[in-house]
């Protein structure tokens, strides 16, 4: 396995290379993140692997230099998995000097994620755009654990016309439906066994719009008001249309419902697509 940090010997170890899929991590590489690249595998002879903590994408408040920095296992686990290339660049390389190209963003990057987290989802895309740049992947593997990234990275393939597939990933959940996230090492025990309830919550209105509910906004206020009784801080429980990301309004069908909230110190999100046909009664 070929574990590269200069894009120069990067780019000549991919040239020739055909149908090149490419996963972007910020390390601490946990089962989704594998199984995103299991998913690579089946797609090309030819995976890359990036690790590289974006600090673009963190506000200044939030825990860029507590996330979990741990190459040398991660590399491990990309081994065991027959990974060709990876690829785990410094800061000094990706930024020699400060970025001050920005993409602007469609207002869909202002709501839900990037209501709270404002400059984030910039921060996302222009990372993607550099590492697209770099690697000239084929197709690029995302997951729908963070829906709106994926959502936002579609539309940038479509509007800048970049030539490579976007592959959605399905979410990877424990055994109780907690969606696998590095930020779960962060929970303790009572925790822990609290956050399924996340997920539980976002079950419990797929369920409700299954059998004939919609009135998105009660169902949206019930939830968030039952996680809070739960003593988590919510900051959103919203329905949205999955083609656009707009809020859902009655009778839209092709949905999903979107949720973030608080345990403690640590912030975790998730989501359920609801397909159509949904409405029963």
């Amino acid at each position: 396995m070929n574990i590269l940090t200069d894009i120069a010997a990067l780019r000549e170890t991919l040239r020739g290379e055909k149908n090149i899929a490419f996963v972007p991590t910020m390390g601490n590489l946990h089962e989704g993140h594998l199984a995103l690249i299991e998913q690579a595998n089946r797609l090309s002879g030819c995976v890359v692997v990036s690790i590289f903590v974006n600090r673009l994408q963190f506000l200044p408040h939030e825990d860029f230099e507590r996330y979990p920095r741990t190459l040398e296992e991660d590399c491990r686990a990309l081994s065991a998995l027959n990974v060709k290339t990876v690829f785990a660049p410094n800061e000094k390389i990706l930024f020699p000097t400060p970025q001050e190209f920005l993409l602007a963003l469609p207002p869909v990057a202002d709501i839900l994620e990037g209501k709270f987290r404002p400059g984030f989802f910039r921060g996302v895309a222009t990372i993607v755009l550099k590492l697209f740049n770099i690697i000239q992947p084929d197709l690029a593997v995302f997951g729908k654990k963070d829906y709106q990234q994926l959502h936002i990275v579609r539309e940038m393939v479509r509007q800048l016309n970049l030539p490579v597939n976007i592959v959605a990933g399905e979410t990877v959940r424990a055994a109780d439906g907690l969606a696998l996230s590095s930020r779960n090492q962060y929970l303790n025990g009572t925790q822990r066994a609290e956050a399924c309830h996340l997920y539980q919550t976002l079950l419990r209105i797929k369920q409700e719009i299954i059998s004939g509910c919609n009135d998105f906004q009660a169902l949206q206020e019930n939830a968030s008001n039952n996680l809070a009784q739960r003593g988590w801080k919510v900051d959103y429980i919203s329905i949205h249309r999955r083609s656009s990301l707009l809020p859902a309004q009655a009778p839209d069908q092709d949905l999903v419902v979107l949720g973030a909230a608080w345990l403690d110190k640590t912030r975790l999100i998730d989501n359920l697509e609801i397909e159509p046909p949904i409405f029963l009664k």
